[in-house]
């Protein structure tokens, strides 16, 4: 994973300070690239332990078409916590009593969670995002008022029209976009497109933000086995994954962090093995990662 350390570097050496929404600062670079060629190994960063089961959960939920918390909650996996309680804050008015990241603030945000996982009730009001990955991905709303499948859509045209230069899967929905009022940020990941060549499937992810110590090794390593899970269902051998990153920055208060990692050695890179089964059926314990060999976690607050 040196392609990942290397744009660590190179935004720590070029990038240039920059006042960001979240009011914490960044520096950053604008239009980096870097490849991960699948056949070499699962490209999961060895720099630091990344939690592979965030990752694949995560996934399964976007391909589930979810937009809701709870699905991630009841499999203790808490990377989008932040968002549905901050809107819960918000609006029942408890932003002055309950700063962000407060002592307060986390106490009642595991009171919130708790919630989410035994009140179905509750977790229907509280814990949905609003027009995130599933909701584009699975059920993109069209002006004719039909909703479109565009992670089926695309496997089609694997299928059937591999030499297609439109085989592509848009999160960026304007209409969504202008009308969105929750806390999560507009997505990120805003479009990627499938190349297929010489029996290989290779994908292209263009990100308009990436948050480059705690975002982008889940990045990379979400859209690698995305791409091994369509090259699957097609028939085809997973080839490169490319990320195309507009904004790639660094937070103030990751570089210490992220300087750490520049100084550890990385180990080989790890295989992920997945059950030969249709992609609706999979399940979290058909994803097996293997020989994953890490260095000490390092803590990295997320920027709400």
């Amino acid at each position: 994973m040196r392609q990942y350390l290397n744009l660590v570097q190179e935004i720590l050496d070029q990038g240039e300070k920059r006042v960001d929404r979240t009011g914490i600062g960044t520096v950053s670079i604008f239009g980096a690239q870097r490849k991960y060629d699948l056949r070499e190994g699962f490209p999961l960063v060895t720099t630091k332990k990344v939690n592979f089961k965030n990752i694949l959960v995560e996934l399964l939920w976007f391909l589930r078409g979810d937009t809701n918390i709870k699905y991630l909650v009841d499999k203790d996996v808490h990377i989008w916590d932040e968002w549905p309680f901050q809107d819960y804050v918000i609006a029942n008015n408890l932003t002055e009593k309950l700063p962000m990241y407060s002592e307060g603030w986390k106490a009642e945000k595991l009171k919130f969670i708790e919630q989410i996982k035994t009140n179905n009730q509750f977790a229907t009001q509280w814990g949905e995002l609003g027009p995130v990955y599933g909701k584009q991905w699975r059920r993109w709303q069209g002006p004719d008022g039909k909703t479109y499948d565009q992670i089926g859509q695309a496997i089609e045209q694997i299928k059937n029209s591999p030499e297609s230069r439109r085989i592509i899967v848009s999160a960026w929905n304007v209409a969504d976009i202008t009308t969105h009022t929750k806390t999560a940020p507009p997505l990120c990941h805003t479009l990627f497109q499938f190349y297929v060549t010489n029996g290989r499937l290779d994908l292209q992810l263009y990100q308009r933000s990436a948050d480059t110590a705690l975002g982008v090794p889940y990045n990379i390593a979400s859209y690698s086995m995305l791409l091994m899970i369509i090259a699957q269902e097609t028939g085809l051998t997973p080839g490169v994954f490319t990320h195309t990153m507009g904004d790639a920055h660094v937070y103030l208060n990751h570089v210490d962090g992220l300087r750490e990692q520049l100084k550890r050695t990385p180990y080989p890179l790890p295989t992920l093995k997945i059950a030969n089964k249709p992609m609706t059926e999979l399940m979290v314990d058909d994803f097996v990662l293997e020989n994953y060999q890490f260095h000490p976690f390092i803590k990295f607050d997320i920027a709400v």
